[in-house]
C-alpha cells in the first residue's frame, strides 16, 4: 500500500572506483522542486476522473493510477480530493476565456460567444459542470469556491470587453458592471449548460446583436 507521506528522492550514487566529490547542499525536502509535467499529467487526469466517474466517487488512487503517478505525487501538491478539484475549477475559470480585443464592441461579445460554445459543448465540460454544481448543492466549500471562481473568471472577461468599449466611446463610462456581467455571460449559459438545448444556426450572432443592444440600454448613475 502506498503511503501518503514520502521522503525526497534518493541522490544517485557515484559510480564505483570514482572518488567521492564534495556532495553539493540540498534544498530541504519540503522545498523540492515539483515537476511540471507531472503536475500538468495529474491535472488532465482529474478531468478524466471527473467526467469518467463524477466528483463523488472520485479519489486520488483514480486521478494516481490515470495519471501513470504515485499517490504521494498528488498529496505534494494538493492535500485534498477537494481542495485538487477546488484549485482546478479555479485555474480554468480565470484562464479558460479570451480577452478579445477586435476592435468592436459586437466582435468582441462574438469571439467571447464562439470560443465559450465551444468549451462548453465538449463532452467533458458537459459531464462535469452539472456534476460540480450537484455537489456545490450538498458542500457549502464547493458552493463558494465554484462561485467564486467562475464569478472573477468571467466578470474579468465581461469588465475588459465593457471597459474596451468604453474607451473606444461605445458604451457609456457608467455602465453597472453587474448588469453588464449577467447580460454577457448569463444567457450563453443558461442555455448550453442548464436546459442544455441545442444553439440554432445564427444564435450566436443574435445573442450578440441582443446584448450589445441591452449593454448600449443600460443607462450609468445619474450625473450633477
Amino acid at each position: 500500500m502506498t503511503s501518503s507521506t514520502s521522503a525526497p528522492d534518493p541522490a544517485p550514487s557515484a559510480p564505483r572506483g570514482e572518488a567521492a566529490k564534495p556532495a553539493r547542499r540540498r534544498a530541504p525536502a519540503g522545498a523540492a522542486v515539483l515537476r511540471e509535467d507531472v503536475t500538468e499529467a495529474i491535472r488532465a487526469a482529474v478531468f478524466g476522473e471527473l467526467a469518467a466517474v463524477g466528483y463523488g466517487r472520485m479519489s486520488i488512487e483514480g486521478v494516481a493510477r490515470r495519471a501513470g503517478v504515485g499517490k504521494t505525487a498528488v498529496y505534494r501538491r494538493w492535500r485534498s480530493k477537494l481542495h485538487l478539484v477546488l484549485d482546478l475549477v479555479s485555474a480554468v475559470a480565470v484562464q479558460g476565456l479570451p480577452a478579445p480585443d477586435t476592435g468592436t464592441l459586437e466582435g468582441d461579445l462574438r469571439l467571447l460567444y464562439e470560443v465559450t460554445s465551444r468549451a462548453l459543448r465538449h463532452p467533458v465540460a458537459g459531464q462535469i459542470i452539472p456534476d460540480l454544481q450537484a455537489e456545490a448543492a450538498r458542500n457549502p466549500e464547493i458552493r463558494e469556491a465554484l462561485e467564486k471562481a467562475l464569478r472573477e473568471g468571467q466578470h474579468s472577461v465581461a469588465s475588459g470587453i465593457v471597459q474596451a468599449a468604453v474607451s473606444r466611446g461605445e458604451l457609456d463610462a457608467g455602465v453597472d458592471d453587474e448588469i453588464a456581467l449577467d447580460l454577457i455571460s448569463g444567457p450563453l449559459y443558461w442555455r448550453s449548460v442548464v436546459t442544455r438545448s441545442p444553439l440554432p444556426k445564427g444564435y450566436l450572432d443574435q445573442l450578440t446583436a441582443a446584448t450589445a443592444a441591452g449593454l448600449r440600454a443600460i443607462q450609468g448613475p445619474p450625473k450633477g
